[in-house]
């Protein structure tokens, strides 16, 4: 009555008020110095204890032979005695920037796949291009893969030497008609995902953007890579300029030609 403190209806029960005497609240109370820690703790507690509990061996098991009796083709999953599993996921590539590479190495080859050679580091040369859009890698990785070592894994692959933090794995998902992105965290499993969804990249697939965060990290990039894209951004300002001016230019050929055919014409 005194301090007018409210709660919603089904919080009363959490909530623990040190009331004063009528006439005491107003001038020794403030409404934070009303709530004591336990409230806060209690709803703490509430939140972590409604998390699904993890799968047993025997669901994992059976989610992956209804699995496998959808697939299509040779890209199975398989269960191992530990009780984690292997399987394929395929990730679409759509980066709208230029990636960082070395300069003058060849392809990674078997032999250097096996050794886990990394060509990267035998040269300092750097440079930058365009990976091929919507370009398709398929990966055999395990259920205890994380997100952030599928992203890791595929610059591997192309030799990308970025940070890995400028790229980030989304889940795209079709429904009535629309594409639905979502950003995964960096510890999903993705093989997990792609066990639940099944087979079908209708349903769900995965796809390699860059991390948009609202804001660019600069400090995540190098010296050589700004100048690159200021570079790019200028190229990209100059044709937009000449589109304008070529756009008007046709326009004023055409104004010019009605102006000269309307010449001694009444009207």
């Amino acid at each position: 009555a005194d301090c007018r403190y409210t709660c919603h209806q089904e919080c009363r029960s959490l909530i623990q008020l040190d009331c004063r005497p009528p006439g005491q609240c107003q001038s020794q109370l403030s409404p934070e110095s009303t709530l004591l820690p336990p409230c806060s703790q209690n709803v703490t507690q509430t939140v972590e204890e409604e998390k699904p509990e993890p799968p047993t061996v025997q669901e994992i098991k059976q989610k992956i032979e209804k699995y496998n009796a959808k697939v299509t083709n040779c890209l199975l999953m398989k269960l191992n005695d530990d009780g984690t599993y292997t399987g394929f996921i395929k990730v679409h590539l759509k980066l709208r920037r230029p990636v960082t590479v070395p300069a003058g190495i060849r392809p990674q080859s078997i032999y250097d796949a096996l050794k886990e050679v990394n060509l990267a580091d035998m040269t300092d040369k750097r440079t930058s291009f365009y990976l091929p859009l919507d370009a398709i890698k398929q990966l055999h990785i395990s259920s205890t893969t994380t997100v952030s070592e599928v992203i890791q894994g595929l610059l591997k692959k192309f030799m990308v030497v970025d940070n890995p933090q400028k790229f980030a794995l989304f889940k795209e998902m079709r429904k009535d008609g629309q594409v639905l992105f979502q950003k995964l965290p960096l510890t999903e499993y993705p093989l997990y995902l792609r066990l639940l969804a099944g087979p079908d990249t209708d349903a769900l697939s995965f796809v390699l953007k860059e991390n948009e965060t609202g804001e660019v990290e600069w400090d995540a990039f190098s010296i050589p890579e700004l100048q690159n894209f200021l570079m790019i951004l200028d190229k990209e300002e100059k044709d937009k300029i000449q589109q304008v001016q070529r756009k008007y230019e046709k326009f004023k050929q055409r104004l010019q030609q009605s102006l000269k055919e309307a010449r001694g014409k009444p009207g």
